[in-house]
């Protein structure tokens, strides 16, 4: 079979296109299939609740894209401009309703044809995409938010991949990058099967085969909130890991033996070997579709993950914030690696994001505090400018445009000119 020709765009002409519709229905679709890489189907489709503010990316049925920046901006800004009452992102323009496939083509094609792109297609918009990612990531990386398996990116994009054509192979020297959204999704599935309790201990807490297969509920001290695997050894788990165990023992009646084995052979009861865990692990990673990674992956992981929250701390600390693309470049993650750690220390109370930016708690005023403190500062001092709010909230003017934007839509300031003011001032 002939690999596909792929008609790539010209960056300056798509440029133009979008300038030219920058809230219309095709500025909106080529903007999703060039910058997300979505198919017209999910484009037509796509309902702003897949479109995941807080960790940067469109949750698909099938995958997630992570949001680039120029996008995620682009989405926000059009979610509070355009609000007609419709759950979908893609609407007409006239009728403000959803779109079918063929008329997202047409109009794209002629918009397309305009700035003298005339060969290149809806579709041409994602292959290009594609083609982007692969020049920067690895194909298991492109093949994960594209939703492409190795074998059409072997036949549609050979001449992009290095030596021309996906190898199966992970290097060893190499640290595989754990897909967490694709983890996550098993995790839920096995709930508190051996499995799925011997993916949390390794993947939460770096625990081997062995010390999962001997760990007793004595060795899990609730007070202190940590493992006890083995002589002189402590490993701090999450509240989340706790609650987990927590469900694990409910399961077994709550009154359980403290020399009682976590994990218990589902029929007999008996404690499981560590090659009978292994294999039962191995078949639920095979059978969710994530067969390059093993459980040595995911305490490379979880280690990386335990130094890596420290260095992300001290960046915060000593750049005064940190974003995804700073986190990417210091631990050298993929980006939807690196939203899930910012998540995960936001959620424990490590970071407070504002914005893009993500701050050390006591560096910024939080987003829960936010109005309280504009409200104290505008009662003593009056009007203000948008830069002297931004003082006092302690981030960027840039960060504080969308928070005044929505107060004022709030009805809690009012804006003249360039000065805020309580709306009862």
């Amino acid at each position: 079979m002939e690999a596909y020709t792929v008609h790539r765009p010209e960056e300056a002409a798509v440029r133009r296109l979008l300038e030219k519709h920058p809230w219309d229905a095709v500025g909106a679709a080529v903007r999703l299939a060039w910058l997300a890489g979505l198919m017209r189907g999910e484009i037509v489709s796509l309902r702003w609740s897949a479109v995941n503010f807080l960790n940067q990316a469109i949750d698909l049925p099938d995958r997630s894209v992570p949001l680039c920046p120029e996008l995620e901006e682009y989405l926000l800004r059009m979610s509070e401009r355009l609000d007609w009452g419709d759950d979908h992102v893609l609407l007409s323009d006239r009728l403000h309703k959803p779109m079918q496939p063929q008329p997202i083509s047409r109009i794209v094609r002629k918009a397309l044809d305009e700035e003298g792109q005339t060969e290149v297609r809806l579709i041409d918009l994602r292959h290009d995409f594609v083609i982007r990612q692969l020049l920067e990531h690895d194909w298991q990386y492109v093949s994960r938010i594209a939703g492409i398996e190795a074998v059409a990116l072997n036949q549609h994009f050979s001449a992009y991949l290095p030596q021309g054509r996906v190898s199966t192979k992970i290097q060893a020297e190499r640290t595989p990058d754990v897909d967490e959204i694709r983890l996550w999704r098993l995790l839920q599935l096995e709930g508190t099967s051996a499995a799925g309790i011997t993916l949390q201990l390794t993947w939460q807490a770096g625990l081997t085969l062995e010390e999962i297969a001997a760990l007793t509920w004595e060795q899990v001290d609730r007070q202190r909130c940590v493992l006890l695997p083995g002589p002189g050894k402590e490993v701090p788990i999450s509240d989340a890991l706790l609650q987990f165990l927590e469900l694990v023992r409910a399961e077994r009646g709550g009154a359980v033996d403290p020399a009682e084995t976590v994990i218990r052979a589902p029929r007999s009861g008996m404690p499981m070997r560590p090659d009978r865990l292994s294999r039962v692990v191995r078949a639920a990673l095979i059978k969710a579709g994530i067969d390059d990674i093993t459980l040595r992956d995911l305490r490379q992981d979880y280690a990386l993950r335990a130094g890596g929250e420290t260095r992300i701390l001290q960046y915060a600390h000593q750049h005064g914030y940190i974003t995804r693309n700073d986190l990417m470049e210091l631990l050298q993650v993929s980006k939807t690696t690196a939203y899930h750690r910012l998540a995960a220390l936001i959620e424990r109370g490590r970071l407070v994001r504002v914005g893009t930016r993500y701050y050390l708690p006591a560096a910024v005023v939080p987003p829960e505090r936010q109005f309280e403190v504009i409200r104290d500062y505008l009662q003593a001092e009056g009007p203000a400018y948008r830069q002297d709010i931004a003082k006092v909230l302690r981030i960027a003017p840039k960060q504080c445009t969308v928070i005044l934007k929505h107060l004022v839509e709030a009805g809690k300031l009012k804006r003249d000119k360039y000065r805020y003011m309580l709306r009862d001032a």
